[in-house]
C-alpha cells in the first residue's frame, strides 16, 4: 500500500518545502484531453484512516474513488492541468502528458502561494518543471501523494467525459471515458469522429483515411 516513505526519504536528503505527487490519466483514449493532477498531501496532517484508503486508482472501485476524491480536497491542496486534443495531435501524447503535468504543478503553486520543492512523478518520464522532480515507476502504488493524484485525476477526467457524452451521445463516453472499447469503435464507424477525437491516433486516422477515399 502507498505511504509517505518516498516523501520522508526526500526530507532526509535535505529537501525542504512542498513535496507533491503528480499523476496523469487519459493517455490511451481515442477521444478527450489528457488530465494531470498535483497533490500536496505530505505534512498536512491527514488522518491515517484516510491515508489507508489510498491506492492506485485502477485498483479501486468507482464508488471508492468517488468517496476518496472528496476527502482529498479536505486534506490536501489539489490542482489539475490538462492538454487539449489539439495539443495531443500537434505535439504527440507523451509531450502533451508532460505539458499537462507542468500545468498541474504550476496551478498548485498558485493555490499554495509558494513554490514546489519536489514533484514525485508517476512513471519514468519527467516533465520540464522548475522544481526538482523524481520519477517513480508504479508510483501510485508506492507514494500516498501520487496515489491521491491518481484518484483525483481519474475521477475528474471521468466526470469530464461523462459531461461531454451528453453533448455527443452514442459513443458511450459516460461509460468508457473515450477509450477504444468495442462500443466506442462501433460508434466511430456509425457516427464518424467528433472534434474531440484524437486524429493522430491510429483507429481515428484510419477511419478518416477511409472516409476521404
Amino acid at each position: 500500500m502507498p505511504d509517505f516513505s518516498l516523501e520522508k526519504a526526500a526530507q532526509r536528503r535535505g529537501v525542504s518545502g512542498i513535496i507533491v505527487g503528480v499523476d496523469e490519466v487519459g493517455r490511451g483514449p481515442w477521444a478527450g484531453p489528457v488530465f494531470a493532477c498535483a497533490v500536496w498531501l505530505f505534512g498536512r496532517n491527514a488522518p491515517q484512516s484516510f491515508l489507508d484508503q489510498l491506492n492506485d486508482s485502477k485498483k479501486l472501485s468507482k464508488n471508492s474513488r468517488e468517496k476518496i476524491f472528496l476527502k482529498i480536497q479536505d486534506y490536501g491542496i489539489v490542482a489539475l492541468g490538462e492538454a487539449t486534443v489539439e495539443e495531443i495531435d500537434e505535439i504527440n501524447i507523451l509531450q502533451a502528458t508532460k505539458l499537462a503535468m507542468e500545468r498541474a504543478i504550476s496551478n498548485l503553486e498558485l493555490l499554495a502561494d509558494q513554490p514546489v520543492a519536489l514533484a514525485l512523478i508517476d512513471g519514468n518520464q519527467s516533465p520540464n518543471v522548475p522544481c526538482a522532480a523524481q520519477t517513480v515507476v508504479k508510483g501510485d502504488g508506492k507514494s500516498a501523494s501520487i496515489a491521491a493524484a491518481s484518484i483525483y485525476a481519474k475521477v475528474s477526467r471521468d466526470r469530464y467525459m461523462a459531461q461531454l457524452a451528453t453533448q455527443y451521445p452514442g459513443y458511450g463516453w459516460e461509460r468508457n471515458a473515450g477509450y477504444g472499447v468495442a462500443e466506442h469503435s462501433r460508434a466511430l464507424l456509425d457516427l464518424g469522429p467528433t472534434i474531440h477525437h484524437r486524429r493522430t491516433f491510429k483507429p481515428v486516422s484510419k477511419l478518416l483515411t477511409l472516409l476521404d477515399s
